[in-house]
């Protein structure tokens, strides 16, 4: 029988960029990935889609047609490509968010 669990406290942290630190559960093309973004992530903007939940604290994503505000409990559908292209901004002291990818 398949493990249809994710315990993400069975997986190591890893920490892609100063701020920044995620836990990554993959099967085959998919990841799903939990996030952690501090005051210290430096702003950087990226292209990549993203959609999930903010779990908790909240953060400020920039787009070209201005800031939107995410708080704990928003969902997050921000679709690939360069016109989508946003940068995020941690808002408290830590926000924590849980995304589906393609791997």
């Amino acid at each position: 029988m398949p493990n249809y669990r994710v315990n993400f406290d069975a997986l190591p942290w890893e920490s892609p960029a100063p701020g920044i630190r995620h836990k990554l559960f993959r099967v085959d093309a998919r990841v799903l990935r939990l996030v952690e973004y501090a005051r210290e992530m430096v702003p950087h903007w990226c292209s990549k889609g993203h959609a999930g939940h903010i779990v908790s604290g909240s953060l400020e994503i920039e787009f070209a047609t201005g800031p939107v505000r995410f708080e704990t409990g928003d969902a997050v559908f921000i679709p690939p490509g360069p016109e989508h292209a946003h940068r995020a901004v941690v808002l408290s002291q830590v926000a924590t968010a849980l995304f589906v990818e393609d791997g």
